[in-house]
């Protein structure tokens, strides 16, 4: 682990109490990092105290990322416990919604790209502000292959995740020249709470190449 060492790096991970936020904020831990995890749901803060109990510098932080204020004041905290100084931000936070795209609702469109895309703007632009006073940072959004091809039934996450990929480029465009350095990741499908429908239906997976699912999988409405 030598190699990547980063003890003293302070650290936030969005949705980092399940799935790839998780595993990616529990790197960073193991590598010495200090952690601010921040999630909608109570539970982060018991994810935090586990990680704590095992001697690693974690703090969890309830907040809804879609509010404004409360997003504000979460990473007010955040920099507070980190005596001003953060060196990554890894915006893992995301939801799902799939239906059909002549059917899917525009309220569930608004809050997809809302979270997807639009929190993550904003948390870049909060640590932008701070790592560009440093002249120094970290920064990693989570697109997806969907970012590519599109997908099936989930046109508001893939105009999300296409939108991450878009806004990574921009922002390395205005910002890696002065020190701060941005990417994307476009994971592929991954054993998560997110993807559970997904896995169960080889028609989500392969219908929108046209296959033809035989036997109880063809007929199952998912």
């Amino acid at each position: 682990m030598n190699s990547f060492d980063i003890k003293s790096h302070k650290a936030i991970v969005t949705g980092g109490t399940q799935g790839l936020g998780r595993g990616m904020a529990e790197a960073l831990l193991e590598a010495g990092a200090e952690v601010a995890l921040f999630d909608i749901s109570n539970r982060v803060l018991a994810v935090a105290e586990e990680y704590r109990n095992k001697g690693l510098a974690c703090h969890g932080v309830v907040v809804d990322l879609a509010d404004v204020d409360k997003r504000q004041a979460a990473f007010d905290q955040a920099l507070k416990l980190f005596a001003g100084k953060l060196d990554i931000l890894v915006n893992a936070a995301g939801i799902q919604r799939r239906h059909a795209s002549e059917d899917f609702p525009l309220d569930e469109w608004n809050e997809v790209l809302n979270v997807n895309l639009t929190v993550t703007f904003a948390m870049c632009q909060l640590a932008g502000r701070v790592m560009l006073a440093q002249g120094h940072g970290k920064i990693v959004n989570i697109a997806s292959l969907l970012s590519f091809f599109g997908g099936f039934t989930v046109p508001a996450y893939a105009a999300s995740k296409g939108g991450v990929m878009q806004l990574t480029k921009a922002l390395v465009n205005e910002w890696a020249g002065r020190g701060v350095n941005i990417n994307a990741i476009a994971p592929r499908y991954m054993a998560t709470d997110m993807n559970t429908a997904l896995a169960a239906s080889r028609w989500r997976l392969f219908g929108a190449l046209g296959a033809k699912p035989t036997g109880d999988v063809g007929r199952r409405k998912t």
